[in-house]
């Protein structure tokens, strides 16, 4: 199951569950939607991975289901990008 991270990696943009602003990379390394394509051209830094469009959970699942409260942010992403 996804872990829908709170935030941006780069950025540190806040990014819900439902937001339809979250990119993804097979290993879950979470960015918003002006980083993942502006920034890193949707390749995630870390593993070098495609990003994708991250999938919303239907907010009746959440409950059950809660997104992760596992924050990650490295300022240096988006400096290492520019």
């Amino acid at each position: 199951m996804l872990e829908l991270r709170p935030g941006c990696e780069c950025c540190d943009k806040n990014l819900s569950p439902e937001s339809d602003e979250a990119w993804i990379c097979s290993f879950e390394c979470t960015f918003c939607t002006h980083c993942a394509t502006d920034v890193l051209k949707g390749q995630c830094p870390n593993c070098g991975g495609e990003l994708v469009a991250r999938p919303r959970r239907p907010t009746s699942k959440l409950a059950n289901n809660p997104p992760s409260a596992k924050r990650v942010f490295n300022p240096a992403c988006a400096e290492a990008h520019r």
